[in-house]
């Protein structure tokens, strides 16, 4: 009996908006990914039916205790990151707490603070009510000429030369009030371009994590060694990254993500595709670099929680994952190379359609070739027997 395969909710909308913009039929391309045709036209009418909201993933409902639990703790939180970044204050005067309330108002809420704090609420609305004094004026007016010099220098000035220049104007005003009134405005001279560092220290293998691999890029079996890696998609509005897992003895991409960001999740979500996809629970070797993401250790627990025998190349030997990056070569050389992407949208959808239109039905039609061809071969001949 054969596995149920499930599908994330990202596949999910790239095939329906391949729908929506082809001509063909709901079961032409179906039969051309490999999803049950019914199971696709049900996707669309769902996504028709309910918009952004469709394939929402899976989940369990919230009653209302986790509800209030859940409340309870974003407002420790709250208080615990205000207190973290603020809490020193504690120790000055009642005026200074006021003054860090008065700054972050706009970030947390005034009655959270005044009771992190020890004041009274009232306390800080009659502070802030009063105008202010001879000497918050005279910042003020000092304040908006450092910050019309500072523009009319094109920002490069800092507290030293934006001295001198105060100075010369005759204002009365040491180095230290220019400096605090500027680090207060967030304005900064230009700072001197530190030397770019070429090779950086490599990311550490995982403890027990070896390259299984070894550069043996032949699998005798299907779900036996699946390659991983990112590769970056130059677009006009940015660069989008795809994440994909790729079977080495089939060449079929049997997991992909794409995203904005090179980050954990992205790669995590390629991976949860590849293991949906997979018939067996027998043990899988994913062989992927040193970069930050597949050393995260969110990484390598999903692939301890899944059957997946991690593997990772050395240091600065590219070669070691050659079969997931002559893959990209391929992609960029038939595809990427030969359009120009706009949006990163654009670039999803042509990165789904060869995946799963041209890459992958074509790698399909050649593994059936092959196994007619040693089906062949073993079938015993009407001479010998």
């Amino acid at each position: 009996m054969s596995k149920r395969k499930r599908y994330s909710p990202e596949y999910k909308r790239e095939l329906v908006d391949l729908v929506r913009r082809s001509k063909t039929s709901c079961r032409q391309i179906g039969l051309e990914v490999g999803v049950n045709p019914n199971m696709l036209t049900r996707w669309v009418r769902e996504a028709e039916a309910e918009g952004g909201k469709a394939f929402p993933g899976g989940g369990t409902p919230r009653d209302e205790d986790i509800a209030r639990l859940k409340r309870e703790l974003a407002r420790v939180t709250k208080e615990r990151d205000f207190l973290k970044r603020r809490g020193s204050v504690l120790r000055e005067a009642v005026t200074e707490r006021y003054a860090v309330i008065e700054r972050c108002r706009s970030h947390y809420s005034i009655g959270m603070m005044c009771r992190c704090l020890d004041v009274s609420t009232s306390g800080f609305y009659g502070w802030a009510g009063r105008k202010p004094g001879p000497r918050a004026r005279a910042n003020a007016r000092v304040l908006a000429r450092i910050a019309q010099i500072h523009e009319d220098s094109g920002g490069v000035i800092g507290a030293p030369r934006m001295h001198e220049d105060l100075v010369d104007e005759g204002e009365q005003i040491s180095l230290n009030r220019v400096a605090r009134l500027m680090a207060g405005a967030n304005l900064q001279g230009w700072p001197r371009r530190r030397k770019r560092r070429f090779g950086g220290k490599p990311g550490a293998r995982p403890v027990g994590i070896e390259n299984r691999l070894d550069r043996d890029f032949n699998a005798s079996e299907p779900e036996t060694k699946w390659v991983t890696d990112i590769t970056e998609i130059a677009t006009v509005e940015g660069k989008l990254y795809l994440c994909v897992v790729v079977d080495l003895y089939s060449k079929l991409v049997v997991g992909w993500s794409m995203h904005h960001r090179q980050d954990r999740h992205m790669v995590v979500r390629a991976v949860q595709m590849a293991v949906w996809q997979r018939q067996s629970s027998a043990e899988v070797i994913l062989h992927s670099d040193r970069g930050g993401q597949f050393i995260s250790g969110t990484y390598q627990k999903f692939l301890g929680g899944n059957a997946l025998v991690s593997s990772m190349s050395k240091v600065g030997h590219c070669a070691d994952n050659a079969a997931c990056e002559g893959f990209f070569g391929l992609l960029k050389r038939e595809r990427v190379h030969r359009r120009h992407y706009r949006t990163r949208d654009e670039a999803r959808a042509d990165l789904f359609d060869y995946l799963e239109r041209f890459h992958n039905p074509r790698m399909r039609r050649r593994v059936a070739r092959r196994d007619r061809a040693f089906s062949a071969l073993i079938k015993p001949s009407a001479e010998t027997g």
